[in-house]
């Protein structure tokens, strides 16, 4: 049996900003699928989404 441990993967500013670049420019595809192929949970990823966001000042916007 392993030995399952509570310490979360970091990942690099870069591979965050890309990530969250290829869900922008892919509107026809879900974050789970394109979590899935980077290999990260889609929570973590919904989460990058969702700061970069506030960081651009788009948060609550509708449209």
């Amino acid at each position: 049996m392993g030995i399952k441990t509570n310490m979360a993967k970091r990942y690099t500013a870069e591979f965050k900003r890309d990530a969250v670049a290829l869900v922008r420019s892919s509107p026809h595809r879900n974050v789970t699928e394109i979590a899935r192929e980077l290999g990260v949970s889609p929570e973590g990823l919904r989460g990058w989404v969702k700061q970069d966001k506030t960081d651009r000042g788009e948060a609550g916007r509708t449209s």
